[in-house]
């Protein structure tokens, strides 16, 4: 069975908390991101996302000299090690409604795994294919109710 090491993206983009918000917006933008982990050394403390800029930086009329603890995730954050399984990693995505799982090893960021990337790598199992319906759906409830 594979495991997410083998599909996970090793060079990550990091900020730290003593990055802002405009230095995000920029490496989300260069990156073609809308991702980033929050790290202290390698360490990581929490994740940025487009959405979180949006919501919690732009929508709150926060500057672009705003700090990362402005705008990064307050909730939990859901990782897991490299050793997990694809199809294991696949079902914590469903599960926790997420695109993006930080792989952390001994306390430490070794990479991310996207939902694209069980697509892409061609290992899209019942479970990773159930992840995917599962935050679709989620997606279309939210753009359903937006409208």
């Amino acid at each position: 069975m594979k495991t997410v090491k083998e599909i996970m993206s090793k060079d990550c983009v990091t900020v730290t908390l003593e990055d802002n918000v405009y230095e995000i917006a920029v490496k989300m933008k260069q990156n073609d991101i809308g991702f980033i982990p929050v790290v202290q050394g390698n360490k990581l403390i929490g994740v940025v996302t487009d959405r979180d800029l949006v919501i919690r930086g732009y929508a709150e009329k926060k500057e672009g000299s705003a700090q990362v603890k402005d705008v990064i995730s307050d909730n939990k954050i859901t990782s897991v090690p490299s050793s997990t399984t694809v199809d294991e990693a696949a079902k914590i995505m469903a599960k926790e409604q997420i695109r993006r799982l930080p792989i952390v090893d001994n306390g430490e960021l070794v990479g991310v795994v996207a939902i694209g990337d069980l697509a892409v790598r061609n290992i899209f199992e019942n479970e990773a294919s159930d992840a995917l319906s599962k935050i679709s759906e989620s997606d279309k409830t939210i753009s359903s109710t937006v409208h």
